[in-house]
């Protein structure tokens, strides 16, 4: 791996990340699991100077953890949907929950809109998918729409 460099259009001003927070960040997201030893030779400093920095950014929030990336496909969820949900009134805090308690729904957030959530889905088969958004029909109204493929994929925004 050759030498992060800080994104030319970086605006620190706007920003507590200072350029090599930046480097780090962008070393991490590359590999977050990079040896404290490599990710200080990356970003230009000692190791003891690097594991600093990235504490800090722990503690500041702005790193709140290391995750794994897993393709669901490779795990046997071949299908993959976006679902919007619009509870019936009076069942917003109850779809919330089901939402919450089925693990099919493997991420979900709060929108603005006519439809409250909008839920990343992983199934193994079309069958699976309507017996998940069958448990939510007499509380809520939902739009599925099949993910066919990825063209971005999760990134950390400009820094």
């Amino acid at each position: 791996m050759s030498k992060v460099k800080a994104p030319p259009n970086l605006q620190i001003a706007k920003s507590k990340l200072d350029a090599t927070d930046a480097k780090i960040l962008l070393a991490l997201d590359s590999d977050a699991r990079l040896p404290m030893s490599e990710l200080s030779r990356l970003v230009g400093m000692s190791a003891p100077s690097a594991s600093e920095r990235v504490r800090r950014l722990e503690a500041d929030g702005v790193i709140r953890g290391f995750t794994v990336d897993v393709d669901t496909r490779a795990i046997g969820y071949q299908i993959r949907a976006m679902v919007r949900i619009r509870p019936l009134p009076g069942k917003l805090h109850l779809v919330e929950r089901l939402i919450q308690d089925r693990p099919e729904f493997v991420e979900c957030d709060k929108i603005t809109g006519d439809d409250p959530f909008l839920a990343r889905l992983v199934v193994h088969t079309i069958e699976q998918m309507d017996d998940v958004l069958e448990a939510l029909s007499e509380h809520a109204v939902t739009s599925t729409t099949v993910i066919k493929g990825t063209s971005v994929k999760r990134r950390l925004p400009p820094l």
